[in-house]
C-alpha cells in the first residue's frame, strides 16, 4: 500500500475511534477513578471488554503469527514512568484520548493539558540523550544507570520464547482473571440496585397514607 493509501486508512480508522470514544464518553481515567471513589462502573466494564479482546488478540498474534519471537526492554523506569503518567492523567482529569476529544469540544482545560503534554514531552527530549532515545541496548544491562534513567534488560525474552509456553496460554489466564473481575462488578451492580430498589420500598412504606 502507498503512502496515500496508509495515510488515507489511519485517518478514517481515526475518525472513527474518535466518535466512538466520543460519542461512548469512555475514558481510561474515569475507568479507575469511577470505580473507586463513585462506585461506578460503566467505563470499568468498557476497559475490562477491550483488555479481554486485545490480550486474546495479541497473544495470539505473538504465538502464531508474524510477532512470534518478540524481545522487548522492560525494568524498573517502566513501572516508574507509567506511575508518573498515571499521575498525570489523574490531575488533567482526564487520560490522553479523551484529553483529545474534549479539546475537539472546546474544553480549555483538555487544550491546556494537551499542550503541556506535548511540552513535557519536548524538554525532557533535551535533557535525556539521543543516545537513550529510544533505550539503547547498551543502557539496559540489569545494572542501575542513573544517567540513562534505566534499571532493567534490552531485549527480554518473552515466556513463550524462554520456557517456549505458548503465549496464547498465558494470554487466556489473564483474560479468565478479567472477566471474573467482570463478573464481580456486574454482581456488585446487582447488589447496588436491589438495595436501591428496597430502600425506595421501605421509603414508599413509611410515607403515610392520605
Amino acid at each position: 500500500m502507498s503512502a496515500i493509501g496508509l495515510c488515507l486508512v489511519a485517518f478514517i480508522f481515526g475518525s472513527v475511534v474518535g466518535v466512538l470514544v466520543q460519542r461512548s464518553r469512555f475514558c481510561n481515567t474515569a475507568a479507575l477513578r469511577d470505580a473507586m471513589l463513585f462506585k461506578t462502573y460503566r467505563n470499568t466494564k468498557a476497559l475490562l471488554v477491550a483488555m479481554m479482546i486485545l490480550t486474546i488478540g495479541f497473544t495470539t498474534f505473538i504465538t502464531f503469527g508474524e510477532g512470534n519471537p518478540m524481545y522487548f526492554d522492560v525494568g524498573l523506569n517502566t513501572f516508574a514512568g507509567l506511575f508518573i503518567f498515571g499521575v498525570g492523567m489523574v490531575l488533567a482529569g482526564a487520560c490522553t484520548v479523551s484529553t483529545w476529544v474534549k479539546t475537539g469540544e472546546g474544553n480549555v482545560g483538555a487544550l491546556w493539558a494537551l499542550i503541556f503534554t506535548f511540552v513535557g514531552m519536548f524538554l525532557f527530549s533535551l535533557v535525556w540523550s539521543a543516545n537513550y532515545w529510544p533505550p539503547a541496548p547498551a543502557s539496559m544491562t540489569g545494572e542501575p544507570n542513573l544517567e540513562a534513567l534505566q534499571l532493567g534488560y534490552a531485549n527480554a525474552a518473552t515466556l513463550q520464547e524462554k520456557f517456549g509456553i505458548p503465549a496464547i496460554f498465558f494470554g487466556l489466564i489473564q483474560a479468565g482473571v478479567l472477566y471474573l473481575i467482570y463478573k464481580a462488578i456486574l454482581r456488585k451492580e446487582a447488589g447496588q440496585a436491589e438495595s436501591h430498589r428496597m430502600a425506595q420500598a421501605k421509603s414508599a412504606t413509611a410515607q403515610p397514607a392520605e
